[in-house]
């Protein structure tokens, strides 16, 4: 008797976790469905069947990134983009990326309206690719400006001597492959570094004026580098509005004549030149879940992460450590 119980027992266990993985596939597909369904809506309006704003992400450290150079002539080319919205949430990045970032906007800027909000920090080169849009929104906290250039080496010659190292070097003349990490910086480079440093910040400075309309030196600290609240940046016409994505889009229906109430997509960079089936589906069960596409398509692929190298001259802000 005992025996017929503990089957008995064993069997409504099993049928309970039965049950409970039914329901779980049953969710899983429903929120599978789901998501098939946000993507076909959302890939019918991306590959031209209606008009539509194009959002396009502007994040992490900027680089000189070909294929968003590509994506930003496509959309000039789409017919059905009404208009482009760069979500841009970046401390800057290499100065050769925020310039030819700032160029592939102008160029698209030429054919449609192309509007910038940043999100919790925009400086320096993100700062610098929102100068190329027609208008530019900031939360009241977000964290902008750093207008400059920065141009930094580690020199390790003490550190060189304490483990018995020596490098030796031929050089055609005494200011190439200046600075360099093995030796001091002597006077000539020094000034050499300094003048190609103070060339890009005029040309930084200029950029600001010209499309700000405004005169850099009457604006406390920007010279100098100084960050900005979005509220102070607004207060000093360095931006145009304060709020999120949807004084943007009043501000493209009232002055640039966007039809009302148009979805907003995500355009990404695709490897494959088409439209991914696997990131458009992390769109859509992102919105499902709570989760950042990105999130989704790194879980889905394993994780990892990216490393990221910095040559050259930077436009980057960053606390300092100290």
């Amino acid at each position: 008797m005992s025996l017929q119980a503990d089957i008995l027992v064993d069997r409504r266990r099993l049928k309970r976790r039965l049950t409970l993985w039914r329901l779980a596939a049953f969710a899983f597909a429903v929120a599978l469905i789901t998501a098939l369904v946000f993507e076909i809506d959302d890939l019918a309006v991306t590959v031209g069947i209606r008009p539509h704003i194009a959002r396009v992400q502007v994040s992490g450290i900027i680089q000189d990134d070909r294929e968003q150079q590509k994506l930003l002539r496509d959309l000039a080319k789409n017919d059905q983009v009404k208009a482009i919205i760069l979500d841009i949430n970046s401390p800057g990045g290499t100065t050769t990326g925020g310039e030819s970032l700032y160029e592939a906007i102008r160029d698209v800027a030429e054919k449609k309206p192309v509007v910038a909000v940043f999100g919790t920090v925009a400086t320096s080169a993100a700062y610098l690719v929102a100068l190329a849009t027609d208008y530019i929104v900031a939360r009241s906290n977000t964290i902008t400006g750093s207008v400059g250039v920065i141009f930094q080496w580690a020199e390790v010659s003490e550190l060189m001597k304490t483990i018995g190292v020596k490098v030796e070097e031929v050089r055609s003349g005494p200011l190439k492959a200046v600075p360099s990490p093995f030796q001091p910086l002597e006077a000539g480079g020094r000034a050499v570094t300094e003048e190609m440093v103070k060339e890009s910040q005029t040309w930084f400075l200029k950029l600001v004026a010209e499309r700000r309309a405004l005169k850099p030196e009457t604006i406390p600290g920007l010279k100098e580098g100084r960050i900005f609240s979005g509220r102070r940046a607004h207060e000093l016409k360095l931006i145009d509005g304060i709020g999120g994505e949807q004084v943007a889009v009043k501000w493209l229906e009232e002055n640039r004549n966007v039809t009302p109430g148009l979805k907003i997509i995500d355009w990404e960079p695709k490897e494959d030149g088409g439209y991914g089936l696997s990131s458009s589906l992390a769109r859509s069960l992102g919105r499902i879940v709570g989760l950042a596409p990105q999130t989704i398509e790194t879980i889905l692929a394993g994780g990892g992460a990216r490393s990221v190298q910095l040559d050259g001259l930077v436009s980057l802000w960053h606390p300092s450590a100290q």
